[in-house]
């Protein structure tokens, strides 16, 4: 349920994604407007990209705010969800990135109005994030062929969205050239098994189909595990694509399970920038160890919001190996 009053500071990037290009006088204002009408209280400050994650930081260390909303990309709600992590001040998103993937599990409008509109007059609940040695994540942590591809994206300038897209598509092509082999020894739920990939994957909750990949539910009590053995260069692309697609239930190259509690041990070298922590690159430890926590992380959603009515851990029954 949401308070009749809340206090509301939203923290812009200024240099994220679509907010590059938008009027930020008529953003605050639209904030300062909407929020008001459903009687909260509202604060708007706009911020560097390279000053982002240290505001949120202080941001998040305040008693005299409810609510902390942050516009931006996945980077950036990604930052804001692990400051805010079980504490008492809930999460909001103004989706302004590329992909906006957690924006869109939490079923918040990809449009700037629209998306203000609904969390003004929205509604505060719980919803699962997940740890990788202790570290937040809300969408998902990678290794191999996904970490390849963003250390080649990462050395080609861009400066728009289009121009990330064009980056992120050179970029897949690039590491498809070679894939990564990847030697783990993975135990999911207390199971052991040695396997060598070329990419594996764990999401904040099961994947949905016929989409990107998001889960449809954040409230589902699952870690999706998703592993792909694969040396083909064919078959690898394909699945890509099924992935992005959201046809990867369908693609005999992807195993896939549902977890709680998932370690990965690796001993390859380099580990440097060898993993993937909602798309950021990171070192790649000798022992990553993913939990996920139930209902840890407070957020703010459109009040029509479909999983509101579904029960937690509801996605536990989807475990399958395809």
């Amino acid at each position: 349920m949401v308070p009749l009053s809340m206090r509301i500071l939203a923290l812009l990037n200024r240099d994220g994604g679509t907010l590059k290009t938008t009027d930020l006088d008529w953003l605050s204002a639209l904030i300062r407007d909407e929020f008001s009408v459903h009687g909260h209280e509202v604060e708007v400050e706009f911020c560097a990209g390279r000053e982002v994650v240290a505001a949120i930081e202080k941001a998040a260390k305040r008693e005299d705010v409810d609510v902390l909303l942050v516009g931006g990309g996945d980077g950036t709600v990604s930052a804001a969800a692990a400051a805010v992590f079980e504490g008492e001040t809930a999460l909001a998103i103004l989706p302004a990135g590329t992909m906006n993937l957690f924006a869109r599990t939490l079923q918040i409008p990809l449009n700037l109005e629209a998306a203000v509109k609904a969390l003004a007059g929205g509604t505060v609940t719980k919803v699962d994030v997940a740890t990788v040695n202790g570290k937040p994540f809300i969408h998902q942590f990678a290794a191999g062929l996904h970490a390849r591809m963003v250390r080649f994206r990462e050395r080609i300038t861009y400066r728009s969205r289009l121009g990330k897209m064009w980056a992120t598509t050179r970029a897949i092509a690039l590491a498809f050239k070679k894939l990564p082999k990847v030697e783990i020894l993975i135990n999911v739920d207390g199971r052991t098994e040695r396997l060598l990939c070329s990419a594996i994957a764990i999401s904040n909750n099961l994947y949905g189909p016929g989409h990107l990949p998001f889960a449809d539910n954040p409230k589902g009590g699952v870690l999706g595990v998703y592993v792909c053995t694969e040396r083909e260069i064919n078959r690898v692309a394909k699945l890509t694509l099924d992935i992005f697609t959201g046809k990867w239930r369908d693609n005999p190259s992807l195993i896939v399970k549902t977890a709680h509690h998932v370690q990965l041990a690796h001993r390859g070298k380099p580990r440097s920038n060898r993993a993937v922590r909602d798309g950021e690159l990171e070192l790649l430890d000798d022992l990553s160890k993913v939990e996920l926590h139930p209902l840890a992380l407070s957020v703010l959603v459109p009040a029509e919001a479909t999983y509101l009515e579904r029960s937690p851990g509801s996605d536990g029954e989807a475990a399958a190996s395809v």
